[in-house]
C-alpha cells in the first residue's frame, strides 16, 4: 500500500478529489431527473387516463346527440308533409268558398243554404288555420332543437380536438423524459466502466505479470492453481497473498467510487469438464466451483471488503473460456473469475 501511495505522489497532482467531487455532483443530478421523469411519467399518466374517460364519454354524447338529431328530422319532415297536406286543404276550401260565394252573388241556388255552407266552410277554414299555425309553430320549435343539437356537437368536437392535442403534447413530454433517461443511464454505464478499468489497471500494478494471471474482456481472471489445491476449496498460501493484494485495490477503490453507484464484484468459480472422484469431499464440478467461488468471497470478506459488494456463483464446466478436452484447453478452463459489475 505504502509503495502504491509513493508511486501516486511521484506521477504529479492528485486530480481525484477534484474528479470525484465533479462526478458526485453529476450523479446528483441524474437522480433529480430520475425523480422528476418517474413523478411527470406518474402524472401524465393520470391525466392521459382522465382523457382518456373524457373522450369516451364525449363518444357516447356524440352517438346519442346523433341519434336525436335523426330523430328530430323525422319529426321535421312530417311535420313540413302534414302542413304541406293542410296547405293544399286550406286552398281547396278557399277556391270552393269563392266558387259558392259567386253562385250566390248570381243568385242561383238558395241563399240560405249557400250561407250555411259560407259558415260550415268558413269555420273550417278557421280551424285548419289554426292547426297550420300549430304546425308552424312546431316546425320553428324543431329548427331551433336542432340548431342547439348542431352547437352541441360542435363544442363537442372541439373539446375532442383539443383534448387530442393535450394528449399528444403529452407522449411527445414522455418520449423526451425517456431519451433523457437513456442518457443519464448511458452517462452511469461510462462512470462505472471507467472505476472498472481503473481497478484492473491498479491489480496489474499490485499483481506480479503471471501467465496464469490475465484479463479477458471485463474480467480479472486467476487460474484455479494459483489458488487452490487440485479437487480443493481451501485457498493455498500463495493464493491467499494474491487475495491479500486484490482486497487492498477493492477497498481502496470502494472509498472512491460514488455510493450513488449500486456496484458488486461478482466472483465466478469454473472447472474443467473431468468428473471428480466419487470419494472426494465435492459430489460434482458444480459444487467445487460453488464452494471456490465462496471461499474466496469469505476471504476479501475477512479482509475488510463489504459483504454487501460481494457476490459468489459456481459454473461447474459449463461455461469453458477454451472448446475442447487437451490438457491445455482443460488448464484455462479451471478459473476464477473477477467482474466488477452494476447491481
Amino acid at each position: 500500500m505504502a509503495l502504491a501511495k509513493n508511486r501516486r505522489r511521484e506521477r504529479g497532482v492528485d486530480y481525484w478529489p477534484g474528479f470525484v467531487d465533479a462526478l458526485s455532483t453529476l450523479l446528483l443530478a441524474v437522480m433529480f431527473l430520475l425523480t422528476v421523469f418517474v413523478l411527470a411519467q406518474f402524472v401524465l399518466s393520470r391525466e392521459i387516463s382522465g382523457r382518456d374517460e373524457v373522450l369516451i364519454r364525449l363518444n357516447s354524447q356524440i352517438a346519442e346527440l346523433t341519434e336525436l338529431l335523426a330523430l328530430e328530422k323525422g319529426g321535421k319532415q312530417d311535420l313540413e308533409d302534414s302542413l304541406a297536406a293542410l296547405q293544399s286543404s286550406l286552398s281547396t276550401s278557399e277556391r270552393e268558398r269563392s266558387r259558392l260565394q259567386s253562385l250566390l252573388d248570381a243568385g242561383t241556388g238558395s241563399a240560405g243554404a249557400a250561407d250555411q255552407r259560407i259558415s260550415s266552410l268558413s269555420g273550417e277554414l278557421s280551424q285548419q288555420r289554426e292547426i297550420s299555425e300549430r304546425a308552424m309553430s312546431q316546425v320553428e320549435l324543431l329548427n331551433q332543437q336542432i340548431a342547439a343539437l348542431r352547437a352541441q356537437i360542435a363544442a363537442v368536437e372541439s373539446a375532442l380536438q383539443a383534448s387530442e392535442a393535450k394528449d399528444q403534447a403529452s407522449q411527445a413530454r414522455i418520449a423526451d423524459l425517456g431519451r433523457r433517461l437513456n442518457v443519464a443511464l448511458a452517462q452511469k454505464v461510462q462512470e462505472l466502466n471507467r472505476y472498472r478499468s481503473d481497478f484492473f489497471g491498479r491489480l496489474r500494478e499490485i499483481l506480479s505479470d503471471r501467465e496464469n494471471i490475465r484479463i479477458v474482456g471485463d474480467r480479472f481472471v486467476f487460474q484455479s492453481e494459483v489458488l487452490f489445491p487440485s479437487g480443493a476449496a481451501d485457498i493455498n498460501p500463495a493464493g491467499l497473498d494474491e487475495m491479500r493484494k486484490l482486497a487492498g485495490a477493492l477497498i481502496e477503490l470502494a472509498r472512491e467510487i460514488p455510493p450513488e453507484i449500486n456496484w458488486v464484484l461478482r466472483v465466478d468459480g469454473h472447472t474443467d469438464n473431468v468428473p471428480l472422484a466419487g470419494t472426494g469431499r465435492y459430489a460434482d464440478n458444480w459444487e467445487l466451483s460453488s464452494a471456490r467461488a465462496t471461499s474466496v468471497v469469505k476471504y476479501l470478506m475477512s479482509q475488510g471488503v463489504p459483504a454487501d459488494r460481494l457476490v459468489a456463483a459456481g459454473f461447474g464446466e459449463y461455461q469453458p473460456l477454451v472448446p475442447g478436452n487437451t490438457p491445455e484447453a482443460r488448464a484455462q478452463n479451471r478459473r476464477i473469475e473477477f467482474k466488477l459489475t452494476e447491481r
